[in-house]
């Protein structure tokens, strides 16, 4: 497939349509596929927002498919409150992904996890003693209404669930 610049792809509502000289090129077969597969977040699965196609990100700029930049104001709402492409914590990354990616934390641990736990205990006032790792923000409040639900139960007033 072609990384055509002249590439221009067409992203309305309703299509999404490849206008290259080398059509299909991969850029609109990627945008394409997006189109018509992907649920964005706030947008209506029936009527999507068109999509900005992103090819590369540093610092607090998002470079487009197309050659322009752009200021990522929202921070990406995935946490990029550092910036696209930090040094420091790519390079941590990378080391990480050269000895484990991911280990689920259902029954087992391993050092990276229980050091950031130690961290965080000592950051926060001296009752707090516990820690639940998770990936998301909305993962943690899922997570406390469990625990809550959870205590009472354990506390003995199962019917307790607010």
């Amino acid at each position: 497939a072609s990384s055509d610049t002249t590439c221009s792809i067409e992203a309305t509502r309703s299509s999404a349509v490849c206008s290259c000289p080398n059509a299909p090129c991969g850029r609109c077969t990627y945008i394409s596929t997006d189109h018509s597969h992907a649920l964005h977040p706030y947008s209506s699965m029936t009527n999507p927002l068109p999509v900005y196609p992103i090819k590369s990100a540093s610092g607090v700029h998002l470079h487009l498919e197309d050659g322009r930049s752009v200021i990522d104001g929202m921070s990406s709402w995935w946490a990029a409150v550092h910036g696209y492409a930090h040094p420091v914590l790519d390079a941590a990354i990378r080391t990480q992904l050269g000895q484990m990616s991911h280990v689920m934390f259902g029954g087992l641990t391993h050092r990276p996890a229980s050091e950031l736990v130690g961290r965080l205990v000592e950051l926060t006032p001296e009752e707090l003693t516990k820690v639940f790792l998770c990936d998301s923000g909305s993962v943690s409040v899922e997570v406390a209404m469990k625990m809550a639900v959870q205590y009472h139960y354990t506390m003995g007033h199962p019917s307790r669930t607010r």
